[in-house]
């Protein structure tokens, strides 16, 4: 038999109004029934608070529900907190203390914070520390099997929390908040997080707490910041909420994914933490070949189809296709623009983009006919990767980084796009944030995949799809099963986050006379000959 949700309320700040928040919840209950709990996140008292407070300080009134706060945020509140440890204030009014975790006798587990962030050891009484947060994520993290918390509070919001998620109206979630919170948030997994002080109310999307093809999945996590109460603005400052504690859960049930689900906003802030990761462009295992299963997102291995095991055994060679009709990349034909071509290699060759995003927009292609980068045989592999190593250090030379992309859509021959951006114009970070975030806009799923794997363990010969590959390795990956609109790599460089050349993202728009793309060409071969292994072949 399936265990009874638990009937919660959460407020943002308080700040002394108890009779509108008290008078507001009996309302709330006089309608839907009573509730378990009342969570107050945020200022508790205010300024002007002693006169109500001491009514039910003195049991003179009492609150109707049972009520858990958080201690104080300034220095003038802290006398109201006698025990940093969390006490009983007044009856069925809770401060939970400083830091730690409730939990009650139905299994709900509760994680709080006290204070806002302070850079000080020790902090001040209405602060917490790095120490503290690194105290009490070592606290619950050593629980065995622990997979997360059912609740986060905090008063500050965490920082970056509305990275790859619906606006936060006037909220600007880069400068706001504590970065600290949000580490707290990553590592514990809360299934709801509230928080306050911002006097905004904000409901994020909900969020991811695995990676995508390399972690089993875990169940999401939902940010709630409440405004003020009372607020002449009329924001929502009380939730409420049914929930299920995490421990009596189905499992299958607890990682249910929702259609709107994204990233983890603090992904980029966990990456700088984990600075000790192998170096970029380390060999793969030979004997470590898999391929993905995209229906289920999940990072499982199966065999390939080879007869060999794990032996690492030379394929047998693929043989480009023959085109259908006319092709314009297969180096052969008539009608390629000869003009535009950079470098010609063994089995690939290097040919200035028509209508380019940028002067030194570059396309990979190889001479054969291959439709996608999984139908290339391993000597082309080879050599697009030769080509990929001397446009990173080529454009490494001029102040850039580049950014490669394929779409195996509505295309007969293997493009393979490289931009390169300007170093101090943005980090990859931004690049890849950008693609996601603009992604999410449009509703596509664009995944990254694991470090050291290629996009041949995703995709299988004939799968429509798109990719994205930076100079760091890291890689995008979405796998097309309806429509695709065509120009999505180039609207994503060109836009104002990137590139800033949002009239570019079409290449018809880009035509430029055929003697100005010669001049291009050649200044780039020129510029590109040091670089170019195909000339010391």
């Amino acid at each position: 038999m399936a265990a009874a949700p638990l009937r919660v309320l959460a407020c943002g700040d308080v700040e002394g109004r108890l009779e509108a928040l008290f008078g507001r919840v009996r309302a709330i209950q006089g309608k839907s029934g009573r509730f378990d709990m009342l969570l107050c996140v945020g200022n508790f008292f205010g300024a002007t608070s002693e006169a109500e407070w001491a009514e039910y300080r003195t049991g003179a009134k009492k609150a109707p529900i049972p009520t858990y706060v958080l201690g104080a945020n300034d220095q003038e509140t802290v006398s109201y907190f006698p025990d940093v440890s969390g006490c009983e204030l007044a009856e069925n009014i809770t401060y939970l203390g400083r830091r730690g975790l409730y939990s009650g006798t139905s299994g709900l587990q509760i994680a709080y914070l006290s204070g806002t962030e302070s850079q000080d050891e020790p902090a001040p009484a209405y602060s917490f520390s790095k120490k503290d947060v690194a105290e009490l994520k070592t606290s619950l993290l050593s629980t065995p099997n622990f997979k997360g918390v059912d609740i986060l509070l905090t008063s500050p919001w965490p920082r970056d929390v509305g990275t790859f998620a619906n606006s936060a109206g006037e909220i600007d979630t880069k400068k706001c908040g504590s970065k600290l919170v949000s580490d707290l948030a990553a590592s514990l997994k809360p299934r709801y997080h509230f928080a306050a002080l911002e006097k905004a109310y904000y409901e994020r999307l909900p969020y991811r707490n695995h990676t995508v093809l390399q972690e089993t999945p875990q169940h999401v996590s939902r940010f709630i910041a409440l405004a003020d109460v009372g607020n002449t603005s009329k924001k929502k400052y009380l939730y409420a909420f049914s929930i299920v504690p995490m421990s009596l859960m189905d499992p299958a049930e607890l990682v249910k994914q929702p259609q709107d689900v994204t990233e983890s906003p603090y992904r980029k802030s966990q990456k700088e933490a984990q600075k000790t990761k192998a170096p970029l462009y380390a060999e793969e295992e030979p004997a470590c070949q898999f391929f993905f299963d995209l229906n289920k997102h999940q990072g499982k291995k199966r065999p390939s189809d080879g007869k060999d095991g794990g032996n690492s055994q030379p394929k047998q060679v693929k043989k480009p296709s023959q085109p259908t009709g006319p092709c314009w990349f297969c180096l052969a034909s008539p009608e390629v623009e000869k003009h535009l071509v950079v470098s010609i290699g063994t089995h690939c060759y290097l040919a200035l983009a028509k209508g380019g995003l940028l002067p030194d927009h570059v396309l990979i292609l190889p001479i054969g006919h291959y439709q996608s980068v999984v139908d290339l045989s391993s000597e082309v592999v080879e050599e697009v990767t030769k080509y990929k190593a001397a446009l990173k250090e080529f454009f490494r030379s001029k102040g850039k980084r580049y950014v490669l992309f394929e779409r195996n859509y509505r295309s007969q021959h293997l493009q393979l796009q490289v931009i390169p951006v300007p170093l101090d114009h943005c980090t990859s970070e931004d690049i890849k944030e950008s693609f996601i975030a603009q992604a999410q806009e449009q509703q596509i799923e664009l995944l990254e995949i694991p470090e050291h794997s290629d996009i041949t363990q995703v995709a299988r010969p004939g799968t429509p799809y798109f990719y994205v590959e930076l100079d760091t390795g890291e890689k995008l990956f979405h796998r097309i099963r309806g429509r695709f609109p065509l120009h999505f790599g180039r609207e994503v460089l060109a836009s104002e986050a990137l590139l800033a050349v949002p009239q570019r993202a079409d290449w018809r728009r880009c035509a430029t006379e055929r003697a100005e793309e010669a001049a291009q060409a050649r200044a780039f071969r020129r510029d590109f000959q040091p670089f170019d292994f195909a000339l010391r072949a």
